[in-house]
């Protein structure tokens, strides 16, 4: 089921209105219904996928049960191997295996044999990449002794599929999200008004940046060959927004509908766009994963602590393995490595930590060295999403050429131009309204309290009116593939 769609608009106040005003006097009921209503949800997309689900709360709550009553450390550690065997068996499976058979047949046919290869038509489930290291998450946590073992499967059942974030994140910690589930839960309306706000907010990234963006982004890369380096860089700007709108969208809508059950979920983007170094970027983009890297691989692998070639051997870890966790192609395994040299500087000069508050925060117009600090790590990252959004090595390689051998400051008109420019506009107001908002969780978050009853329901109405107008396409959520 789809945040942007028709579906989802009469579910949310069907879950919201029986939640609140039917069950709302057991916890236990409410947990129930939200495995329910998250089953249905999943289950609107392809109802033989919700079977993993199941399959990956059973293993991970019997393993965590186990794990609590272990006193033997070699049980313990037999006992995260199966954990671990079992979600990134699955996930490998479904992600990774005709990309793993495609290479090593391509490799083998570079060096001068023949092999026939075979693959399956293998069927991508939806947010599997996210549930997997949820789940992962809580037994990791549990061997550590960092988080008690659950006897409440019910809970459990819903943390794993909680529907708002099921599907594409924020990835949530047991040890963050898994206790809500054992308190009661009260309507408080403040929380409600906030959740609506992000709500009608992630649905603007969404509906009115991303998917008009994804317009020009797509009628440019697929057909790069037929455009000037000009034209070619916007389509590399319309993609950068659009990856921006359409994921941290989600996060939004997930976020602000989590807010009106009464949970709270971590924030999983912190105005990116807005960095002063990668370092900064990657601490604002994605955060739930980023983070997730950090305490399962990074720090494990040895983290900071060691001498230089460790550092370096860590990060290109860390970026080469989240490269491949968005996807089963070497555009996205390059991505990451991109960004790893990106980083690397950056580490090794201890220059990682410099820009931890927010740009200008006591100003309206920052100062002209962070401008720009903000203006080249912005072109690093637009250089970065071409490696992502491009069908293959190659044609990334020729994207970037092809800038460069000409015409770098000729921009051809193209279908829609006129919608493009538009388009421009929007993404140009939209940033004005996430640079006034930047010191906040969303850009709309308090806004609206700085502003009288008039111009507040203005405001609110000139929103929804945007997203109503360029509603009705519909289109799936990048992170969908992931």
């Amino acid at each position: 089921m789809l945040f942007n769609s028709i579906d989802f608009a009469i579910f949310l106040p069907i879950v919201f209105l029986f939640y609140w005003f039917v069950i709302n006097k057991s916890v236990k009921y409410q947990n129930l219904f939200i495995v329910l209503v998250s089953y249905v949800f999943y289950g609107w997309w392809d109802w033989r996928f919700l079977s993993l689900i199941l399959f990956s709360t059973c293993v991970d709550y019997l393993i965590g049960r186990e794990l609590e009553k272990s006193r033997k450390k070699s049980i313990e550690k037999l006992l995260l191997v199966a954990s671990l065997a079992i979600n990134l068996g699955l996930l490998g499976f479904f992600k990774y295996f005709n990309f793993f058979i495609d290479s090593f047949t391509s490799a083998f046919t570079l060096n001068g044999y023949s092999l026939d290869s075979f693959t399956l038509n293998i069927i991508l489930p939806v947010g599997i990449s996210f549930y997997t290291f949820q789940t992962l998450s809580y037994t990791i946590d549990v061997y550590r002794g960092k988080l008690k073992a659950t006897n409440d499967f019910v809970a459990f059942a819903s943390f794993v599929s909680f529907f708002p974030q099921l599907v594409a994140g924020p990835i949530e910690r047991a040890s963050h999200l898994l206790p809500q589930f054992y308190r009661k839960r009260k309507f408080e309306y403040k929380l409600a008004v906030n959740g609506m706000r992000q709500i009608i907010w992630g649905l603007f990234k969404k509906v009115v940046i991303a998917d008009n963006c994804a317009e020009f982004a797509n009628l440019i890369f697929n057909n790069s060959a037929d455009y000037s380096g000009g034209t070619l860089v916007l389509g590399a700007l319309f993609f950068t927004f659009q990856i921006y709108g359409d994921f941290s969208g989600y996060s939004d809508i997930a976020i602000g509908s989590a807010r009106l059950l009464g949970f709270d979920l971590m924030q999983n983007f912190a105005f990116p766009y807005f960095s002063r170094d990668i370092a900064e970027f990657w601490r604002r983009w994605h955060i739930s994963l980023s983070t997730w890297f950090r305490d399962y691989v990074y720090i494990p692998l040895g983290g900071s602590k060691g001498g230089k070639l460790m550092k370096i051997r860590n990060t290109f870890v860390i970026f080469v393995v989240s490269g491949f966790w968005h996807g089963a192609n070497w555009t996205f395994i390059f991505w990451g490595f991109l960004n790893a040299l990106y980083f690397i500087p950056v580490m090794l000069a201890g220059n990682n930590r410099n820009n931890i508050e927010v740009v200008s925060y006591d100003r309206f117009f920052p100062f002209f060295r962070d401008l720009v600090k903000i203006g080249l790590t912005f072109s690093l990252t637009i250089f970065a999403w071409i490696f992502f959004r491009a069908d293959s090595l190659t044609h990334a390689f020729s994207y970037i050429s092809s800038i460069f051998e000409g015409g770098l400051f000729e921009l051809q008109k193209f279908n829609n131009f006129n919608h493009a420019m538009l388009t421009l506009g929007l993404i140009l107001s939209f940033l004005t309204v996430e640079w006034l908002g930047r010191r906040d969780k969303f850009a709309i978050e308090k806004l609206p309290d700085k502003l009288k009853l008039v111009p507040k329901y203005i405001m609110y109405y000139t929103i929804v009116i945007i997203i109503l107008w360029f509603s009705g396409k519909e289109q799936d959520f990048i992170y969908f593939q992931f």
